[in-house]
C-alpha cells in the first residue's frame, strides 16, 4: 500500500536580501510518520518550517499540505496543524486550565481540559501559572496545546533542549503516543540519538540544502558501508540509559 503524502515540498527558496537561506529544498513527508529535520544551526531548516508553518513568506518554490496549496489557501493549512509555542506565547496571569479553555475559544474546539492535562501528566497543575512550571513540565504543556484544535500535523522545534534525561525519555514516549492517535509528526532537534529514536525518516540540512533524506538505519548503513568506523567500541546501552536504570524512569519535577 502506498504512503500518501500529507506534505510537499518542491524547489523551496528563502532569500534575505543578497542572502539566500534556503536553496531549493525538496521533500516529502508522509501521513502519520515522525519526520526529523536536523541540521546545524543556521542550515535553513527553521525557516523551511516556518514557512510550512504559513508564518513566513516563501521567495519561490511550492509547498502543498494534505493537498493544499500554501500560495491558494493559508488558511485553511494554519487549521490542519498544530505549532508548539514558546514560552512567550502564553498570557502570565493565567493558569493552564485557563489557557487551555483559551486556545478551546480560539479554535472553536470543545476539549476538556482536565483529560487533557492528564494525558500529559500535568492534571496535578491544573491551576498552575505556565511560569511557574519546570522545564519538561513547560515542554508537555507546550505539545498539549499543539493538539487543540485536533491537527493532522504537528511541528515540533528542539522539544527536548535543556530538559534533564527522565523528562527528556518521558517526551519521547508522549511523541510516539501522539503520533500512535494519527498525527503526523515533523521534528527538529540537535540531539542525534534522540532523531535515531523517534524519527521514520530524517533529512539532514547544511547551508540551505538537503545533504541526505532516509530512515536512520539506513543512514547509518551507508556511513558504515562507507568504511566508517567508532574508534570506540559500540556498546549495548549508552550512558543516559545507566542514568535512567539507577535513578528511575519517574519524572522529578518541582
Amino acid at each position: 500500500m502506498e504512503k500518501r503524502k500529507i506534505i510537499e515540498v518542491k524547489d523551496l527558496v528563502k532569500t534575505y536580501g543578497d542572502f539566500t537561506a534556503v536553496k531549493g529544498i525538496s521533500f516529502d513527508v508522509y501521513e502519520n510518520e515522525i519526520f526529523g529535520l536536523l541540521g546545524p544551526n543556521g542550515a535553513g531548516k527553521s525557516t523551511t518550517l516556518e514557512i510550512i508553518e504559513t508564518l513566513r513568506d516563501k521567495t519561490s518554490g511550492t509547498v502543498i499540505v494534505d493537498g493544499i496549496d500554501l500560495d491558494k489557501d493559508p488558511e485553511t493549512i494554519k487549521k490542519l496543524i498544530g505549532v508548539q509555542l514558546q514560552s512567550s506565547g502564553y498570557y502570565p496571569r493565567l493558569n493552564l486550565t485557563e489557557l487551555i479553555t483559551l486556545f478551546c475559544g480560539l479554535y472553536n474546539q470543545d476539549v476538556n481540559p482536565k483529560e487533557l492535562l492528564a494525558t500529559f501528566n500535568l492534571e496535578d497543575k491544573a491551576k498552575a501559572m505556565f511560569k511557574d512550571l519546570s522545564g519538561g513540565q513547560k515542554q508537555r504543556f507546550s505539545i498539549a496545546t499543539t493538539l487543540i484544535n485536533k491537527p493532522k500535523i504537528i511541528f515540533l522545534d528542539e522539544p527536548t533542549t535543556g530538559l534533564d534525561p527522565q523528562a527528556r525519555r518521558n517526551l519521547w514516549d508522549l511523541i510516539l503516543e501522539v503520533r500512535s492517535k494519527g498525527t503526523t509528526v515533523v521534528i527538529t532537534t540537535h540531539y542525534m540519538d534522540e532523531a535515531e529514536f523517534l524519527c521514520d525518516r530524517c533529512a539532514i540540512v547544511d547551508s540551505g540544502r538537503i545533504i541526505a533524506l532516509e530512515s536512520p538505519d539506513a543512514l547509518i548503513d551507508q556511513l558504515v558501508a562507507g568504511g566508517f568506523e567508532r574508534k570506540k567500541e559500540v556498546k549495548k546501552a549508552n550512558l543516559e540509559d545507566v542514568f535512567i536504570h539507577m535513578t528511575g524512569k519517574g519524572l522529578r519535577e518541582e
